[in-house]
C-alpha cells in the first residue's frame, strides 16, 4: 500500500465524501489523480450529480432520460469539452476582430449574442472566460452577458470576478454621439470617454451607465462606441 492510500484509509469514506463535496470541480479532478483508491471515491456520482445539476440544470432532466447514460463524472467531464470548444470558437472569433487591442461593438455583441445561442451559464463564463489569462475584452463579455443576458446578481459576479483575480483589470469605452439641435442649429457631436475596471462595471461604480451604452450599441443618437485596453495605444477614430 503506498503512501496516499495509507492516509486515506484512515479517513471514514462517509467523511471523505463530505469533505469532497464542499471542493471545486478542479480540486476534485487533482485529487482523483492521487492513487487509484481516490479515483474510484472522487468519481462517485453523488459528488458529480449535483455539480452537474448545478451547472447545467435545465440539461440535467434530459440526462435523467437518457438511457445509454453510464455516469456523472463522464458526462460532466464530456458537456465541458463541449463548452471549452464553443468558448474556444468566440474567443477565436473576438481575437480576429481586435484591432490595435479594441474591438467595435457590434463585433462585441456578436460575441455575447453566441453566448446566448451556446446557452451558456454563469458557471461556463466562470470557467472558461473570467480568467486572467484572457485579454480583457474577453472577461468584459463574459461579464457583460452574466449581468444583462443571464441576469446574475452583482454580487455574484463581483465574487467571481475577485475569486479569478481580474476585477482590477482594465477597460476604456469610447463613443460619440450626435449634437443636439439648438435653435435651429446642430451643435457638435458630443465625444464620450470612459476608463473603468471591471469591478467598477460589476457594480455599477461609474456615473454614466456604460454597460447601457455597449448593450444598445452604435444606434439612434450613438454614432460609433469602440471598446479598448486601457494600455492601447490606437489612434482616434479616423
Amino acid at each position: 500500500m503506498n503512501e496516499s492510500d495509507y492516509t486515506y484509509s484512515s479517513i471514514p469514506n462517509d467523511v471523505a465524501l463530505k469533505i469532497a463535496s464542499s471542493l471545486a470541480v478542479t480540486d476534485l479532478s487533482c485529487l482523483s489523480c492521487c492513487s487509484r483508491v481516490w479515483r474510484d471515491l472522487w468519481g462517485s456520482d453523488c459528488l458529480w450529480e449535483p455539480l452537474f445539476k448545478q451547472r447545467w440544470p435545465l440539461l440535467y432532466e434530459d440526462v435523467l432520460k437518457d438511457p445509454d447514460f453510464k455516469g456523472w463524472r463522464g458526462f460532466y467531464i464530456k458537456q465541458h469539452k463541449e463548452m471549452k470548444d464553443q468558448a474556444d470558437s468566440v474567443i477565436k472569433f473576438v481575437e480576429k476582430c481586435l484591432q490595435s487591442e479594441s474591438i467595435q461593438v457590434n463585433d462585441y455583441l456578436k460575441a455575447i449574442e453566441c453566448l446566448k445561442l451556446m446557452g451558456f451559464g454563469f458557471k461556463d463564463v466562470q470557467m472558461l472566460l473570467l480568467k486572467p489569462k484572457l485579454n480583457v475584452l474577453l472577461n468584459l463579455v463574459g461579464l457583460h452577458y452574466c449581468l444583462n443576458m443571464l441576469k446574475v446578481p452583482a454580487s455574484d459576479v463581483m465574487e467571481a470576478l475577485n475569486s479569478s483575480n481580474i476585477k482590477n483589470r482594465q477597460i476604456c469605452i469610447k463613443w460619440w454621439k450626435l449634437g443636439r439641435w439648438f435653435y435651429g442649429f446642430r451643435m457638435r457631436d458630443e465625444f464620450h470617454f470612459r476608463c473603468l475596471s471591471l469591478e467598477d462595471l460589476a457594480s455599477s461604480k461609474d456615473d454614466e451607465d456604460v454597460l447601457g451604452v455597449l448593450q444598445r450599441g452604435a444606434i439612434h443618437e450613438v454614432l460609433q462606441v469602440q471598446i479598448s485596453i486601457v494600455s492601447s495605444r490606437s489612434n482616434a477614430w479616423a
